[in-house]
């Protein structure tokens, strides 16, 4: 236990002195040099150079051996993946990108292929080998179902809904395989470094060209019996046509039903035309018109108040291309809609997330499953 307090601080912490870390375990003086001695020798902590500028002997700075454990992060959209590929302390070594039509549609294991083509690029571009890397973590739409091991909510992703999907891309790839909802990573992402840092109860909104929702109560991701928590993209809302079929039914060509008829990205473009503007290609620009921003946001609050009434959450994110393009504007309209809709009141807040939030939200998550197999906890 002292060995992984210890390996948990410079995790979080960054290089740090025998001192500073017995200070902050509580250990004395000998034990925390005894943990670091062991440490060391199994090879998950080294020296990475001296304290300098202050009085006396100078001290020795202890860190995470990055070279102790590898990991991979992969996105699967209807486009094809992306993977990175991390050392242990998070620090990105290799990416790449393989796109669906890098493989033929009829090829055998087509899937299988495609994720070996990114989760390969990336390792070639960190100089790794797959024996090095000690775990994926695949972030894709839908939900696996814990019951019959299918992709449920994804009918747009076809070639996903094996019922071994996990063991083949393990096979495939030579190393453990997790494959988590993308909006569930985005949350993770948003916990680590985001705007719910420190908030154990939030809901983060993905409006993007796909509609839905991660739940975090008590510092810990909802997923429902089937997987499925979260999916509010079906929920069936005032002006919006019944999601009828499950999946089968949000696999028509207009999207199905639901709420992610009303604010899904094909639908504000679609709200831009009737409002006089056929000629708008982006998002970006669907917002840029007064009444199609207040009318979005009168969507999204009748939503996201019916999520709110329910979970009573401190928090909401919004994030996704909608919520990225409408930018604080939309934010502020929102809040604004959102009075007298539901009796909670939680904070409204955009995305904090530098960067791709379900790519960092996978490597986080891959990164804690890797400490958790190669650090010692007793």
């Amino acid at each position: 236990m002292n060995d992984r307090a210890a390996l948990d601080l410079l995790v979080s912490r960054g290089p740090l002195t025998r001192t500073q870390i017995g200070e902050l375990t509580g250990l004395s003086k000998p034990t925390a040099s005894q943990v670091l001695a062991r440490l060391e020798a199994a090879g998950l902590v080294r020296s990475t150079g001296n304290v300098t500028g202050r009085p006396g002997p100078s001290a020795r700075l202890y860190g995470i051996d990055p070279a102790a454990a590898h990991v991979a992060a992969l996105t699967v959209d209807r486009q094809g993946v992306t993977a990175a590929v991390a050392d242990l302390t998070g620090q990105v070594l290799g990416q790449e990108r393989a796109d669906a039509g890098d493989v033929a549609q009829d090829a055998p294991q087509r899937t299988a292929r495609l994720v070996a083509r990114a989760f390969d690029g990336a390792l070639a571009s960190a100089g790794l080998a797959r024996e090095q890397v000690h775990g994926a973590v695949i972030g894709t739409p839908g939900a696996l179902d814990p019951r019959t091991g299918r992709l449920r909510y994804a009918p747009h992703l076809p070639d996903w809904h094996s019922r071994a999907l996990t063991e083949e891309l393990a096979e495939v790839l030579g190393t453990p395989v997790t494959i988590e909802n993308d909006v569930n990573l985005a949350a993770v992402a948003e916990q680590y470094e985001g705007a719910a840092q420190g908030v154990g109860d939030f809901v983060l909104v993905w409006v993007d060209e796909g509609v839905g929702a991660a739940i975090v109560l008590d510092g810990r991701l909802l997923r429902g019996a089937t997987g499925g928590a979260g999916e509010i993209g079906y929920m069936p809302l005032p002006g919006a046509p019944l999601s009828r079929g499950g999946d089968r039914g949000a696999a028509r060509p207009d999207g199905g039903g639901g709420f992610q008829r009303l604010v899904g990205a094909p639908s504000v473009l679609a709200l831009a035309r009737e409002h006089g503007d056929p000629r708008v290609r982006t998002v970006a620009g669907a917002l840029a018109r007064d009444e199609v921003r207040a009318e979005v946001a009168r969507r999204l609050a009748t939503g996201i108040a019916a999520v709110v009434a329910v979970v009573d959450p401190r928090l909401v994110v919004l994030c996704g291309e909608v919520a990225r393009a409408g930018g604080e504007a939309l934010r502020a309209l929102v809040e604004e809609e959102f009075t007298g809709l539901a009796l909670p009141r939680p904070a409204l807040r955009l995305s904090e997330v530098g960067g791709p939030p379900i790519l960092i939200g996978a490597l986080r998550t891959a990164l804690a499953q890797a400490r958790d197999a190669v650090f010692p906890t007793g």
